[in-house]
Protein backbone atom coordinates (compact mmCIF):
# COMPACT_ATOMS: atom_id res chain seq x y z
CA UNK A 1 0.00 0.00 0.00
CA UNK A 2 2.78 2.45 0.86
CA UNK A 3 4.82 1.51 -2.21
CA UNK A 4 8.40 2.86 -2.15
CA UNK A 5 7.85 4.45 1.27
CA UNK A 6 7.46 0.97 2.78
CA UNK A 7 11.01 -0.01 1.77
CA UNK A 8 12.49 2.89 3.73
CA UNK A 9 10.19 2.26 6.72
CA UNK A 10 10.96 -1.48 6.92
CA UNK A 11 14.73 -0.95 6.73
CA UNK A 12 14.75 1.67 9.53
CA UNK A 13 16.55 0.71 12.70
CA UNK A 14 14.02 2.00 15.26
CA UNK A 15 10.36 2.97 15.47
CA UNK A 16 11.35 6.64 15.79
CA UNK A 17 13.37 6.46 12.59
CA UNK A 18 10.51 4.69 10.79
CA UNK A 19 7.95 7.27 11.94
CA UNK A 20 10.16 10.15 10.84
CA UNK A 21 10.56 8.56 7.42
CA UNK A 22 6.84 7.85 7.04
CA UNK A 23 5.92 11.37 8.17
CA UNK A 24 8.38 12.93 5.72
CA UNK A 25 7.31 10.92 2.66
CA UNK A 26 3.67 10.00 3.30
CA UNK A 27 2.73 12.52 0.58
CA UNK A 28 4.01 9.96 -1.94
CA UNK A 29 1.12 7.71 -0.86
CA UNK A 30 -1.39 10.56 -0.40
CA UNK A 31 -0.86 14.34 -0.16
CA UNK A 32 -3.98 14.56 2.00
CA UNK A 33 -2.59 12.45 4.86
CA UNK A 34 -0.14 13.23 7.65
CA UNK A 35 1.04 11.32 10.70
CA UNK A 36 2.76 12.64 13.79
CA UNK A 37 3.58 12.12 17.45
CA UNK A 38 1.61 14.16 20.01
CA UNK A 39 1.17 14.14 23.76
CA UNK A 40 -1.36 11.68 25.14
CA UNK A 41 -4.77 13.44 25.19
CA UNK A 42 -5.56 11.80 28.54
CA UNK A 43 -2.24 12.78 30.19
CA UNK A 44 -1.33 9.18 30.99
CA UNK A 45 2.25 8.74 32.11
CA UNK A 46 4.48 7.05 29.55
CA UNK A 47 1.88 7.26 26.77
CA UNK A 48 2.00 9.16 23.45
CA UNK A 49 -0.48 9.62 20.60
CA UNK A 50 0.43 8.55 17.08
CA UNK A 51 -1.88 10.85 15.13
CA UNK A 52 -3.43 10.30 11.71
CA UNK A 53 -4.82 13.42 10.04
CA UNK A 54 -6.51 14.14 6.73
CA UNK A 55 -6.26 17.54 5.06
CA UNK A 56 -9.90 18.33 4.27
CA UNK A 57 -8.97 20.93 1.65
CA UNK A 58 -7.54 18.04 -0.39
CA UNK A 59 -10.14 15.37 0.31
CA UNK A 60 -13.51 15.18 2.11
CA UNK A 61 -13.68 13.52 5.50
CA UNK A 62 -14.48 9.81 5.30
CA UNK A 63 -15.05 7.84 8.53
CA UNK A 64 -14.39 4.58 6.67
CA UNK A 65 -11.09 5.86 5.27
CA UNK A 66 -9.94 7.08 8.69
CA UNK A 67 -10.71 3.68 10.23
CA UNK A 68 -8.92 1.91 7.38
CA UNK A 69 -5.88 4.15 7.83
CA UNK A 70 -5.69 3.61 11.58
CA UNK A 71 -6.19 -0.11 11.10
CA UNK A 72 -3.30 -0.29 8.64
CA UNK A 73 -1.17 1.89 10.92
CA UNK A 74 -1.76 -0.61 13.74
CA UNK A 75 -1.16 -3.69 11.58
CA UNK A 76 2.14 -2.31 10.25
CA UNK A 77 3.31 -1.51 13.79
CA UNK A 78 2.62 -5.08 14.90
CA UNK A 79 4.35 -6.50 11.83
CA UNK A 80 7.45 -4.36 12.22
CA UNK A 81 7.77 -4.78 15.98
CA UNK A 82 6.84 -8.46 15.98
CA UNK A 83 4.53 -7.82 18.92
CA UNK A 84 1.83 -5.50 20.20
CA UNK A 85 2.93 -1.83 20.17
CA UNK A 86 1.62 -1.33 23.69
CA UNK A 87 -1.68 0.07 22.47
CA UNK A 88 -3.56 1.76 25.30
CA UNK A 89 -6.49 3.28 23.39
CA UNK A 90 -7.73 4.24 19.92
CA UNK A 91 -9.13 7.72 19.21
CA UNK A 92 -11.72 8.16 16.43
CA UNK A 93 -13.20 11.54 15.38
CA UNK A 94 -16.64 10.01 14.68
CA UNK A 95 -19.12 7.60 16.21
CA UNK A 96 -19.05 3.81 15.74
CA UNK A 97 -19.81 2.53 12.24
CA UNK A 98 -20.05 -1.08 13.45
CA UNK A 99 -20.77 -2.78 16.79
CA UNK A 100 -18.15 -1.66 19.31
CA UNK A 101 -17.12 -5.28 19.91
CA UNK A 102 -15.70 -5.40 16.38
CA UNK A 103 -13.39 -2.51 17.15
CA UNK A 104 -12.32 -4.14 20.40
CA UNK A 105 -11.63 -7.46 18.65
CA UNK A 106 -9.49 -5.79 15.98
CA UNK A 107 -7.46 -3.40 18.12
CA UNK A 108 -7.57 -5.19 21.46
CA UNK A 109 -7.74 -1.86 23.29
CA UNK A 110 -10.20 0.75 24.54
CA UNK A 111 -11.96 2.70 21.74
CA UNK A 112 -12.85 6.35 22.27
CA UNK A 113 -15.28 7.92 19.79
CA UNK A 114 -16.03 11.52 18.73
CA UNK A 115 -12.52 12.65 19.60
CA UNK A 116 -10.72 15.73 18.14
CA UNK A 117 -8.03 13.75 16.27
CA UNK A 118 -7.68 10.19 15.03
CA UNK A 119 -4.84 8.50 16.92
CA UNK A 120 -3.32 5.35 18.33
CA UNK A 121 -2.30 5.99 21.93
CA UNK A 122 0.68 3.75 22.69
CA UNK A 123 3.38 3.33 25.29
CA UNK A 124 6.22 5.78 24.71
CA UNK A 125 8.82 3.03 25.02
CA UNK A 126 7.97 1.70 21.55
CA UNK A 127 9.78 4.69 20.01
CA UNK A 128 13.07 3.04 21.01
CA UNK A 129 12.08 -0.41 19.75
CA UNK A 130 14.44 -1.87 17.14
CA UNK A 131 13.41 -3.68 13.96
CA UNK A 132 14.67 -7.09 12.83
CA UNK A 133 14.30 -5.83 9.24
CA UNK A 134 16.78 -2.95 9.77
CA UNK A 135 19.26 -2.45 6.93
CA UNK A 136 21.06 0.90 6.77
CA UNK A 137 22.27 0.43 3.20
CA UNK A 138 18.76 -0.29 1.91
CA UNK A 139 17.31 2.56 4.00
CA UNK A 140 19.72 5.13 2.58
CA UNK A 141 19.12 3.91 -0.97
CA UNK A 142 15.36 4.08 -0.44
CA UNK A 143 15.57 7.60 1.00
CA UNK A 144 17.75 8.73 -1.91
CA UNK A 145 15.20 7.33 -4.35
CA UNK A 146 12.28 9.02 -2.59
CA UNK A 147 14.03 12.39 -2.32
CA UNK A 148 15.14 12.30 -5.94
CA UNK A 149 11.91 11.02 -7.49
CA UNK A 150 9.16 12.83 -5.59
CA UNK A 151 8.56 16.48 -4.78
CA UNK A 152 6.72 17.39 -1.61
CA UNK A 153 3.61 19.27 -2.80
CA UNK A 154 3.51 21.28 0.42
CA UNK A 155 6.81 22.93 -0.51
CA UNK A 156 6.11 23.70 -4.18
CA UNK A 157 4.51 26.95 -5.29
CA UNK A 158 1.79 25.05 -7.15
CA UNK A 159 1.02 23.16 -3.94
CA UNK A 160 0.79 26.37 -1.94
CA UNK A 161 -1.49 27.91 -4.56
CA UNK A 162 -3.66 24.79 -4.61
CA UNK A 163 -4.13 24.92 -0.83
CA UNK A 164 -4.93 28.64 -0.93
CA UNK A 165 -7.60 28.13 -3.58
CA UNK A 166 -8.97 25.00 -1.86
CA UNK A 167 -9.49 26.94 1.36
CA UNK A 168 -11.76 29.39 -0.47
CA UNK A 169 -14.09 26.63 -1.66
CA UNK A 170 -17.02 26.33 -1.73
CA UNK A 171 -17.43 29.84 -3.07
CA UNK A 172 -15.80 32.10 -5.60
CA UNK A 173 -12.40 31.04 -6.89
CA UNK A 174 -9.94 33.82 -5.97
CA UNK A 175 -7.97 35.65 -8.63
CA UNK A 176 -4.26 35.13 -9.14
CA UNK A 177 -3.63 38.55 -7.57
CA UNK A 178 -5.67 37.63 -4.48
CA UNK A 179 -3.80 34.35 -4.01
CA UNK A 180 -0.46 36.09 -4.52
CA UNK A 181 -1.40 38.61 -1.82
CA UNK A 182 -2.34 35.79 0.57
CA UNK A 183 1.11 34.25 -0.04
CA UNK A 184 2.83 37.64 0.47
CA UNK A 185 4.37 37.71 -3.02
CA UNK A 186 3.70 39.68 -6.20
CA UNK A 187 1.47 38.30 -8.98
CA UNK A 188 4.33 38.25 -11.51
CA UNK A 189 6.59 36.45 -9.05
CA UNK A 190 3.87 33.86 -8.48
CA UNK A 191 3.47 33.36 -12.23
CA UNK A 192 7.22 32.92 -12.70
CA UNK A 193 7.39 30.26 -9.97
CA UNK A 194 4.53 28.36 -11.56
CA UNK A 195 6.17 28.51 -15.01
CA UNK A 196 9.37 27.07 -13.52
CA UNK A 197 7.27 24.20 -12.14
CA UNK A 198 5.76 23.63 -15.58
CA UNK A 199 2.25 24.84 -14.81
CA UNK A 200 0.01 27.90 -14.71
CA UNK A 201 -2.52 29.36 -12.30
CA UNK A 202 -5.37 28.20 -14.51
CA UNK A 203 -3.95 24.66 -14.66
CA UNK A 204 -3.60 24.45 -10.87
CA UNK A 205 -7.27 25.40 -10.49
CA UNK A 206 -8.32 22.94 -13.19
CA UNK A 207 -6.37 20.12 -11.54
CA UNK A 208 -7.89 20.95 -8.15
CA UNK A 209 -11.40 20.98 -9.58
CA UNK A 210 -10.78 17.71 -11.43
CA UNK A 211 -9.48 15.89 -8.34
CA UNK A 212 -12.22 17.23 -6.07
CA UNK A 213 -14.97 16.53 -8.58
CA UNK A 214 -13.78 12.95 -9.01
CA UNK A 215 -13.74 12.33 -5.25
CA UNK A 216 -17.16 13.90 -4.64
CA UNK A 217 -18.78 12.12 -7.59
CA UNK A 218 -17.30 8.68 -6.89
CA UNK A 219 -17.27 8.58 -3.08
CA UNK A 220 -20.39 10.55 -2.01
CA UNK A 221 -24.10 10.76 -2.80
CA UNK A 222 -24.05 14.55 -3.12
CA UNK A 223 -26.12 15.99 -5.95
CA UNK A 224 -24.22 17.28 -8.97
CA UNK A 225 -25.52 20.78 -8.24
CA UNK A 226 -23.95 20.58 -4.77
CA UNK A 227 -20.69 19.27 -6.22
CA UNK A 228 -20.58 22.09 -8.76
CA UNK A 229 -20.76 24.58 -5.89
CA UNK A 230 -18.12 22.72 -3.87
CA UNK A 231 -15.58 22.96 -6.71
CA UNK A 232 -16.32 26.59 -7.57
CA UNK A 233 -18.60 26.25 -10.60
CA UNK A 234 -21.65 28.52 -10.75
CA UNK A 235 -23.78 26.01 -12.69
CA UNK A 236 -24.18 22.24 -12.88
CA UNK A 237 -23.85 22.40 -16.67
CA UNK A 238 -20.32 23.78 -16.29
CA UNK A 239 -19.44 20.81 -14.09
CA UNK A 240 -20.90 18.41 -16.65
CA UNK A 241 -18.82 19.89 -19.49
CA UNK A 242 -15.67 19.78 -17.35
CA UNK A 243 -16.22 16.16 -16.25
CA UNK A 244 -16.66 15.09 -19.89
CA UNK A 245 -13.42 16.87 -20.78
CA UNK A 246 -11.52 15.28 -17.87
CA UNK A 247 -12.88 11.74 -17.89
CA UNK A 248 -14.80 11.27 -21.14
CA UNK A 249 -18.01 10.57 -19.19
CA UNK A 250 -20.96 12.49 -17.80
CA UNK A 251 -21.03 12.95 -13.99
CA UNK A 252 -23.74 10.30 -13.81
CA UNK A 253 -21.71 7.90 -15.93
CA UNK A 254 -18.62 8.43 -13.80
CA UNK A 255 -20.61 7.72 -10.62
CA UNK A 256 -22.16 4.57 -12.08
CA UNK A 257 -18.78 3.27 -13.22
CA UNK A 258 -17.29 3.85 -9.76
CA UNK A 259 -20.15 1.99 -8.06
CA UNK A 260 -19.91 -0.96 -10.43
CA UNK A 261 -16.19 -1.31 -9.72
CA UNK A 262 -16.63 -1.54 -5.93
Amino acid sequence: ILGPVARAVRSSSTATEALECAARFLFVHSPALTIGVDDDPWDRRGVIALTYRKQLSESPYSPQAIELGLGLFHRMAVQLLGRSPGLRSVELPHGPLSPVDRYLDFFGADIKFDRPVAALCVERRILDASFDTADEEIRLAALEHLAGSYSDPTRSMSGRVRRAVAESLPGRVPSLAEVAASLAIGPRTLQRHLVVEGTTYGQVIDDLRRDRSHRFITTTDLSFTQIADLVGFSEQSTLSHAVRRWFGLSPGGLRRRARLSR
